[in-house]
């Protein structure tokens, strides 16, 4: 690749390994060293460093001892309170919008499941992350929630992190089919401006998908 620029180099440079990890071109546990990496991007080592700071941050980055800097490997541990802060969040996001979305919006929502559902029919084993559908969803559902705070800790914070962890487990079969039922459930509740009902909804999709991914973890089938 080009060289980086010195006074953008660590923002650059973390905008790309960002999207090497989220797209599992790094793996989950692979090493993360400071000279390859200067290399790679015509850099000194400080912007690596700071990138790698950047991206513990995130959460799509851990340092070890003796180690030093690696792709993150969720444990169950880490997985179960990504997931109930997800359930605390995504319930109030999903009340909010049957409130405060309108009609035109909650459509809107409707025909973006459409679309969802001819992916599925298309490919009715695989998961419903193929190309961001899933994060789509419940990113549009935040922002129908009219809070900025909420939608941005969801969309930067929480959902990197939950795409990071789906890399390290293979797809459930068949969960892309559970899951477009259980959204079309919920864009239903709001469509109706049935608030409580969204919430309860939501945790419930939420529950179940989690249910899905900790049996994965239980039987330690990471995605290769």
């Amino acid at each position: 690749m080009m060289p980086v620029e010195h006074g953008s180099a660590w923002s650059a440079l973390e905008a790309e390994l960002r999207e090497d990890i989220l797209s599992g071109r790094i793996a989950p546990g692979e090493r993360l060293g400071e000279v390859p990496l200067a290399e790679r991007f015509s850099v000194s080592r400080g912007p690596v460093r700071d990138a790698l700071r950047k991206l513990a941050a995130a959460g799509l980055v851990s340092f070890l001892p003796n180690i030093g800097a690696r792709v993150r490997v969720f444990s169950q541990e880490d997985a179960r309170a990504l997931y109930e802060l997800r359930a605390a969040l995504e319930s109030d996001a999903a009340r909010w919008a049957a409130r405060r979305a309108d009609k035109k919006q909650a459509r809107g929502l409707i025909g973006l499941l459409s679309q969802h559902a001819e992916s599925i029919a298309a490919h009715p084993a695989g998961a419903y992350l193929q190309n961001g559908k899933d994060a789509d969803f419940h990113i549009v559902i935040a922002e129908m929630a009219q809070n900025p705070l909420l939608r941005d800790l969801l969309a930067d914070e929480l959902y990197p992190q939950l795409a990071l962890l789906r890399r390290q487990h293979r797809n459930v079969a068949g969960r892309g089919r559970v899951a477009l039922r259980e959204h079309e459930n919920i864009a239903d509740a709001i469509l109706n401006g049935d608030d409580e009902l969204a919430a309860l909804l939501m945790r419930r999709h939420i529950e179940s998908s989690w249910k899905a991914l900790q049996g994965q973890l239980e039987v330690g089938n990471p995605e290769k």
